[in-house]
């Protein structure tokens, strides 16, 4: 069996285990759900859904309220809608509910589930009878429609537990359960719908009351990764709303306006002509050329094809790309311009004819403005959230996906015009080939995006209505397929010079921060001969690099003086950020400032042994491990089971929430660190695969060989295994040393540096102390500055105590240090180095930042 195979049995073991392990503490969920079946059966509900006796007493609606049934709001939770209702009633019940009720208790939920029913019905109620004020129509359905289901109160406990859940998936089934809720009320907008929205929104604000909230709070701070899959979430659920009332006959919501495109008309392309014929410009006329334009499989696969790239799109965000937003904001302002048009055509008559645009009954200015809510508010979102979408795809991607597109454009459209013009006899009035050129380009356009161009001629047989119908499905499907290739072809943004550095780095060699260079966000400079480059940044007019140069040794030197003065002829201010003292004595002997930032922490694993009172506190925690059944495992992170990236995910958002802050970056990796096959990732698992902490490797080379590892990435579950980071330091250090390594770097604590050590006490360039940067106002001022700036933030991101944290292993401490050519631009290279550690932090943010840190100070 393979690992594969062997990774989805377990899985699905696990799921089993967790559907029976949530039954045995589930009997109120589960009690409800016997009661369920028990009264369908009883009343003959379960085939074809509630008897008109159970709708008249039983389900919930305006009229039975108004009768005085107001037991309808708590019994409409006890029937469903059919026999598909029952069998979703029962999943929902067993894997959601049952759970549910087993993480908060059988009391608390009960309590959940009773006042999320109530409450939702109610509001829903209440809602219906204020829309009918608004909107006539969809009121009216509203006001005589019933709903019955067990989703509302399974839906609504399940919101409430969200409270006290961990950050990532609260935010996540929050985001994701509102989104889909709020577009079935919106374009599905039946009674059933509004009510199961209600009562989500009840469980939202009765959760902290009922079960608590979260132990790490109710921070909205999350890394960039997840902000990205939230994003997508929200253009996804908007792309489905308008595929959603395309497909159902019965949508009522005030955004369902385009069902009533999706209906065509009986009628034939000659009975359109000779109605057209006496009048092309009446309204008879019209709708049935719409009804041609419309009915069939054809245009409606057709009309759905925006949504299904704005899906591709959604895709492309949750990745990050660049490319999707900027999609993704042309499709929305596409979009709003569309309804504008219409509310400029349709209720205030600017053509000064009557458009057929969405739906063919007169619309008021509510109902006509309300398409316009929908773009504007993704929109928004898009605009809100830009900095999160940086991500660039390889050189030449969309060259070759625009050589595609265009392609299948150029092809289709000599195919058009060549069999249109061979089969001209069989539309219903024959084209010229200037004519079928004309077409071509509206054969390409959704047909609910025609309406005021009036059709020149119409299919009148199975091949022109193929031809007519199905090339612009061909064009957009193509265009769907080839923008999903480029958001596939490279998830990690790998550009033609970040496959250079690495190529350079593999061979050469470089620090234990050199792989850092590898990261999204930096940019390169190459030495003329080829043999090493710079990896750098551009952040208010400096140019902050990451760690050393990278190349062999004897040419640092040349390399420094080289790309300063590349730096300077672009004008920027040189900065070179956590290097070794090797670099260090190098600028020192041009002249240049400096002093140290940071304190590396490096274990020589030759003879490693945690013996000896001094490492008793690693002992402890591997001796736990062992007693625990917990065990170090290593694993890609990109090839790892999703069961335990999901879960590392989730650790790292909690972290993150924890802080009340983004995710710091620049020499601090995230979970997009970890996406690279060529970092190893230590994780403490138990014998139910639950990660309890992950640490991650980065490879230090030296002439082509791997010689050490580099600690990074450091996470642990909150109520997890408590010494789980001792235990995966000490875990890797003994598994890395067995394989050969030579030392284990755990990277630098920026803004940290042990205060027994001189560390800045280097003489190599022998220059006077007059000339020694720090021992000048300059310095003594920045070095103070710096040791302030890391004693305050130190309540939030701990960088001190990661470095006592560190001591525990008893390492080798070197200094890292930061240099600079001029030190009138001190302040231009503070203000680069905060907005590189934190470049999504807001205003917001920062104000609360400042909160923390004298609260906590």
């Amino acid at each position: 069996m393979t690992a594969a195979a062997s990774e989805v049995g377990r899985q699905t073991r696990r799921l089993v285990d967790l559907a029976r392990s949530g039954a045995s503490g589930a009997p109120v969920s589960l009690g409800l759900l016997v009661v369920i079946w028990v009264l369908g059966l009883a009343t003959s509900s379960v085939l074809s859904g509630p008897s008109k006796f159970v709708e008249r007493h039983f389900a919930a609606g305006v009229v039975p309220v108004e009768h005085g049934r107001l037991w309808v709001v708590l019994t409409s939770g006890l029937w469903a809608g059919g026999l598909v209702g029952y069998l979703v009633a029962t999943l929902l019940v067993v894997f959601v509910a049952a759970p549910v009720e087993h993480r908060i208790g059988s009391r608390r939920f009960a309590v959940a589930a009773a006042a999320t029913q109530l409450l939702g019905t109610t509001a829903a109620l209440m809602a219906a009878v204020l829309v009918r004020e608004l909107d006539w129509g969809w009121g009216f359905r509203l006001h005589i429609g019933v709903a019955v289901s067990p989703t509302t109160w399974v839906v609504g406990a399940a919101m409430v537990a969200s409270s006290a859940m961990d950050t990532l998936w609260r935010r996540r089934i929050r985001v994701g359960v509102l989104a889909l809720l709020l577009t079935l009320a919106l374009f599905s907008g039946h009674l059933q719908d509004l009510v199961v929205l209600a009562s989500a929104v009840a469980g939202l604000l009765l959760g902290p009351s009922i079960v608590g909230r979260s132990a790490r709070g109710e921070h909205l701070a999350g890394s960039r990764r997840e902000g990205r899959v939230l994003v997508a979430l929200v253009v996804a659920a908007a792309a489905i709303g308008p595929a959603l009332a395309a497909l159902s006959p019965n949508a009522v919501g005030p955004l369902a306006v385009l069902r009533d495109l999706f209906r065509g008309a009986g009628v034939s392309p000659a009975e359109v002509r000779e109605i057209c014929a006496q009048s092309r410009g009446a309204e008879d006329c019209r709708r049935g050329l719409l009804a041609l334009r419309l009915g069939g499989v054809g245009p409606t696969v057709l009309m759905l094809m925006p949504s299904v790239l704005l899906l591709v799109l959604a895709d492309g965000l949750r990745r990050g790309r660049r490319f999707a937003w900027w999609a993704a904001v042309v499709a929305q302002v596409l979009l709003l311009g569309l309804s504008l048009a219409n509310f400029a055509v349709r209720y205030l008559g600017l053509d000064g004819t009557q458009s057929l645009f969405y739906g063919l009954h007169s619309p008021n200015l509510y109902r006509t403005l309300a398409p316009f809510l929908t773009p504007l508010a993704v929109l928004l979102v898009l605009l809100a959230t830009r900095r999160f979408f940086d991500v660039a795809a390889p050189a030449g991607t969309y060259r070759r996906c625009a050589a595609v597109v265009l392609g299948t454009v150029l092809g289709l459209g000599s195919g058009y015009l060549a069999v249109g013009y061979l089969v001209r006899g069989q539309f219903d009035r024959e084209p010229t080939a200037a004519a079928l050129l004309a077409d071509f380009p509206q054969r390409l356009v959704p047909p609910v995006y025609l309406q005021w161009l009036d059709p020149q001629f119409l299919p009148d047989s199975r091949v022109t209505t193929a031809l007519y119908e199905w090339t612009g499905v061909v064009f957009w499907l193509v265009l769907c397929v080839a923008v999903a290739a480029t958001f596939l072809a490279a998830d990690r943004a790998a550009t033609d010079d970040t496959d250079r550095a690495r190529r350079l780095l593999t061979a050469s060699g470089g620090s234990a921060l050199s792989w850092m260079t590898t990261w999204a966000g930096n940019r390169y400079w190459f030495s003329p001969d080829g043999t090493g480059y710079v990896a750098y940044r551009v952040i208010g007019g400096v140019a902050l690099t990451t760690g050393d140069p990278v190349g062999p040794p004897e040419t640092v030197r040349a390399h420094v003086t080289e790309f300063a003065e590349f730096a300077s002829a672009n004008g920027w201010t040189p900065c070179f950020y956590s290097v070794t003292g090797e670099l260090r004595a190098v600028t020192d002997a041009l002249g240049w400032g400096g002093f140290q930032v940071a304190e590396e922490t490096v274990l020589r694993l030759d003879g490693l042994a945690f013996t000896g009172k001094r490492f008793q506190d690693v002992r402890t925690a591997l001796n736990r491990a062992k007693k625990s059944g917990i065990r170090a495992e290593w694993i890609e992170f990109p090839h790892a089971p999703l069961a335990l990236t999901d879960q590392i995910n989730a650790i790292s958002e909690e972290w993150v929430a924890d802080k009340g802050m983004p995710e710091m970056g620049f020499t601090l990796g995230g979970t997009d660190q970890l996406d690279d096959p060529q970092v190893r990732c230590l994780i403490a698992v138990d014998d139910d695969r639950t990660v309890h902490g992950v640490t991650s490797w980065m490879p230090v080379y030296r002439d082509g060989e791997v010689v050490g590892w580099t600690l990074d990435f450091m996470r642990r579950r909150t109520e997890g295994f408590r010494p789980a980071m001792e235990f995966l330091i000490a875990s890797a250090a003994l598994l890395l040393a067995e394989e050969g390594a030579e030392f284990v770097s755990l990277s630098g604590a920026p803004l940290a540096k042990v205060e027994a050590a001189d560390a800045d006490d280097i003489d190599e360039t022998g220059d006077d102390d007059e000339e020694r940067w720090e021992r000048s106002v300059f310095g003594a001022v920045m070095d103070r500055v710096l040791d302030v700036l890391g004693r305050t933030l130190e309540p939030v991101y701990g960088f001190r105590s990661l470095l006592a944290f560190k001591s525990k292993f008893q390492p080798e401490y070197v200094p890292m240090y930061m240099t600079f050519p001029d030190p009138a631009a001190l302040p231009s290279i503070g203000n680069a180095i905060g907005r590189a550690y934190l470049p999504d932090v807001s205003l917001g943010q920062g104000l609360r930042l400042v909160r923390t840190v004298i609260g906590r100070g």
